[in-house]
This record gives structure tokens, sequence and C-alpha cells, in this order.
């Protein structure tokens, strides 16, 4: 489930869309952007990266250090787990998420969050060619009912948002699903994506909720499963 609309990270940087995700947080989740990479930690190993994939990487893990230690702890390997998912400490759920012009990373404590998801595109409208891949029916009838210029970019928020979901549930399911899985609702900045299907743990029904962020150059969204 992913579709990369941007080059490698590390280009113009765009640090207020940070600024505006640190608006939205909820309580207790630590954010970090990075616009460099700097060297990996023992354990942060990708084999046969190209040198753009590993500048990449190595920026992500940047942000997830950071991120870290913007929740009050100390930063630490994160690894590669066998699924390709970034390792955490046992205490700390996160995600990472990375294009061009911007590399962001999130942290919250376990016993707060079951999971969390961010992801972060760059502000274009998503090609019409995979709608029938990103969205389902009834998102396609919304889309159909904004003027023509809006549509690709209103696709791109459903993107995001359903990229954020699938983020925040994995480390939950350990499952890989499609993105007709997942339905999005709005409710202003707000949204809730909606299993239509049962994964398991996850009912059918069941509903990850999240906020988006935006600014001239990028989308973010960021999702969350409190621990109950």
């Amino acid at each position: 489930m992913r579709w990369r609309g941007g080059g490698r990270c590390g280009g113009r940087p765009v640090p207020d869309i940070a600024a505006r995700l640190r608006l939205i947080l909820p309580p207790g989740v630590g954010l970090a952007s990075a616009d460099a990479p700097q060297p990996l930690w023992p354990g942060e190993d990708l084999p046969g990266a190209t040198p753009a994939r590993l500048a990449e990487f190595a920026t992500g893990r940047t942000a997830a250090r950071q991120a870290l230690q913007a929740l009050g702890c100390d930063p630490a390997a994160i690894a590669v787990g066998s699924d390709r998912a970034p390792q955490w400490p046992d205490t700390v759920s996160g995600s990472i998420s990375h294009c061009a012009g911007a590399c962001l990373a999130v942290a919250g404590f376990r016993h707060d969050y079951l999971g969390l998801g961010l992801d972060v595109e760059p502000s274009a409208a998503l090609p019409a060619d995979i709608w029938q891949t990103v969205l389902r029916p009834e998102e396609r009838h919304e889309l159909n009912a904004l003027p023509q210029p809006k549509q690709g970019l209103q696709a791109l928020r459903i993107f995001v948002a359903k990229e954020a979901a699938y983020k925040a549930q994995y480390p939950i399911s350990q499952k890989v699903f499609d993105f007709q899985t997942l339905g999005i609702i709005w409710n202003g900045q707000g949204f809730i994506a909606a299993f239509q299907q049962a994964i398991p743990p996850f009912e059918k029904h069941f509903q990850v909720v999240g906020r988006m962020a935006e600014n001239p150059d990028h989308f973010a969204a960021i999702c969350w499963l409190p621990t109950v």
C-alpha cells in the first residue's frame, strides 16, 4: 500500500509543515523533522541500498532519534525489521515519513498509544490513473462533486489519510492490505479511517482517528490508536 509521489528526502526544506503538525498532535506525542542525514547508528543497516536511498533512510533515522528526544527518551538505534518496518524501542510507538522536501517522525509511549501513523507527501494532484486503486466508490463520488481542478488534490488528501491510518494499525495487525480496505470520512481538519472489512484483531467498521495538516508544499496526516 504505497505510492511515492515525491523524490528522495532532503530537497528544499519546508519547516512549517512540521510546525503545522505540532498544532494538531495528540497529547504526549513527540515530533521531529530532519533535512540532512547523520551517520547511521549500529544496527541501522540497509544492505544493498543505493546512495540516494541510503541518504533518505539515514535522514529518516535522524528524525526518528530526534522524535525520541522530543518525547523525553534517550535516542536509540531504529533497526529495520524483517517486514521492513522500523523497530522502535519496546516502550515506544512511532512512525517515519519522508518525501521531496520533508522528512518527519513521531513517537509516543506505548502505554498511551498502541500505534502511530504519519504520512507526508508533496502537494501535487494524485495521478488520475491510480484513483481507481486508491479511492473507494463513495470517495470517487465525493471527488466528482468538486470542481475538476480540486479533484486531484482531494484524492491526494484521501491517499495521505489512508497511508497514515495504515501505518498506525500495522504494528497491531501485522497485515498488508490494499487501499479499498479503509474508507475516509472527513470532519473539518480531522478524519476517521473506517475498516470496510475485518482485519484481525480489527473488526469491520473499526475506526482509526486522524488529523490533516497542509501548507502550500506538503500535505501531512497523523493517526493514532490509543491504548485502552
